[in-house]
């Protein structure tokens, strides 16, 4: 009698040109959250060495990249969008494996991706310097734009593809090469956009990408003196250490935590305020870095507008994102749902009134993943952790103010400034919105979660370095410095 095994794929990192294995000989696991049996595969659990390797490979390739005709790199971006819209329901069903999100929400990231990439190869096309007046007519002065070397990209789980795609594709397309080391918890997705651009042509050593941890690879890829920029997203915390890790002529771009606000006026269509709760405080299982996580509600419309929100969201349709009609899938990893049950119970001892959700769901479909009910809490005060804390879940904390004033200060009264958004009919308070609220992105009828590709995109106080945007135009900038020439004749 024979016994059924079944052999769990290894992956390699890609560096040089070349699949290699990491110098440690060692293999870490990617898992299906909605299923913790189901294992996508293994991957290289890289070290300081295969950092520097990688960092090595991409200096040597920096001098040939940057002088490669930028019709050319925009081709290879084209084709790398390309493979993404063909492999498209293929890399969507593994990306909601890996990471737990709702398949129409992973085949909108695929196609984000490679429009993302698409945007750079067109902006990379027209972006240069200026050229000055000036009194002497026998000589000229102009900037040019220049890329800066070898790009540190660090990147998230909750958005695998479509965050580094913003990353990777102007780092690219202005001439620099990239060291790319994607979450432990989600490489898979990694390493297919790396796949994208191999796929293209990309020449050898011009984007490496490895596996691992931080803790083993993170100082290494962001400290080598060969490393000219990191642009980062994940937590404040370790954007602080990268922060003080940098040579004083690396440059950083860092989106980091949010505490996001949606003001509920008293004009408010309540219906419309509860629609963009729910979407931006559980779309995604709350793990976005714009997710809604304080709603602050006029105390006249408080218990209406809760009563409305407790309903939607007990209506949710909670399960495996694969499956269809589902509206909620797992959390991304155990290590997510200890944290949401644990800022569940810290919300209940600071005083806060649990209205619905927050238990972990067990039985039929839910035993083998990470799976919690969206919770609300009310009679939150600005002071409570569940208030102040990102929490990165399902958890909506609702508290009430007395006035417009009232509201402005307590959605100002974190230490995070993202996204922020307002539900109001009046056009003079919408516009001291505007005007007052501390953050980044700042919206009005519209939810906290999401962003164009042609828009900037960053935050304001410990939600950002405040140096350079993301996103858009603007998200070339960080890539080049600038010369200036005077030029007589």
């Amino acid at each position: 009698m024979h016994l059924l095994t079944t052999v769990t794929k290894s992956y390699q990192n890609y560096i040089d040109g070349r699949w290699v294995e990491a110098s440690e000989k060692s293999l870490f696991e990617s898992i299906n959250p909605a299923n913790a049996e189901d294992v996508l595969g293994s991957f290289q659990a890289s070290g300081k060495e295969d950092a520097g390797e990688a960092i090595r490979a991409a200096e040597k390739a920096f001098p040939g990249w940057a002088e490669t005709p930028p019709s050319k790199r925009a081709r290879i971006l084209n084709q790398a969008a390309d493979h993404l819209e063909n492999e498209l329901e293929l890399i969507a069903r593994e990306l909601t494996r890996e990471e737990g999100k709702i398949l129409p929400a992973s085949r909108q990231e695929v196609k984000r991706s490679a429009d993302t990439l698409r945007f750079y190869a067109a902006e990379g096309l027209s972006f240069s310097g200026e050229t000055f007046p000036q009194d002497d007519f026998s000589s000229m002065v102009f900037t040019v734009r220049e890329p800066l070397g070898v790009v540190t990209a660090i990147t998230p789980w909750n958005f695998p593809l479509s965050i580094p795609a913003r990353k990777i594709a102007p780092a690219l397309i202005t001439g620099n090469t990239v060291v790319f080391k994607p979450s432990s918890v989600t490489p898979l997705m990694g390493l297919r956009l790396t796949e994208a651009f191999v796929k293209a042509g990309l020449p050898e050593g011009v984007l490496n990408f490895i596996t691992g941890s931080a803790s083993k690879v993170g100082r290494s890829l962001v400290s080598d003196a060969a490393v000219k920029a990191v642009t980062f997203t994940g937590s404040t915390q370790a954007g602080k250490e990268i922060h003080n890790a940098v040579p004083l002529t690396t440059r950083t771009q860092m989106e980091l935590g949010g505490k996001n606000p949606l003001i509920v006026l008293d004009d408010a269509d309540l219906d419309l305020a509860v629609q963009l709760s729910v979407n931006g405080g559980f779309s995604l299982t709350g793990q976005a870095c714009t997710g809604t996580s304080r709603v602050i509600v006029a105390r006249a419309v408080q218990e209406e507008f809760t009563a409305k929100l407790v309903k939607k969201t007990e209506e949710l349709k909670i399960g495996d994102g694969l499956s269809e009609g589902i509206q909620l899938g797992p959390l991304a990893s155990q290590k997510q749902l200890e944290n949401v049950l644990r800022y569940v119970e810290i919300g209940e001892k600071e005083g806060a009134v649990l209205r619905c959700g927050g238990r972990q769901l067990t039985g039929e479909g839910y035993d083998k993943g990470f799976y919690v009910e969206p919770a609300v809490f009310t009679d939150v005060t600005p002071e409570m952790r569940i208030a102040q804390e990102e929490i990165f879940g399902p958890v909506i904390s609702v508290l009430a103010v007395d006035s417009f004033e009232e509201a402005i200060r307590v959605a100002n009264g974190v230490e995070y400034g993202l996204s922020a958004s307002i539900v109001t009919r009046d056009v003079e308070k919408a516009h001291r919105f505007v005007r007052r609220i501390q953050s980044g992105t700042v919206k009005v009828n519209r939810t906290t979660t999401g962003n164009l590709i042609q828009a900037p995109f960053g935050g304001l106080k410990n939600s950002s370095t405040s140096t350079f945007r993301e996103s858009g135009r603007t998200g070339l900038e960080f890539f080049t410095q600038t010369k200036t020439v005077y030029y007589g004749y």
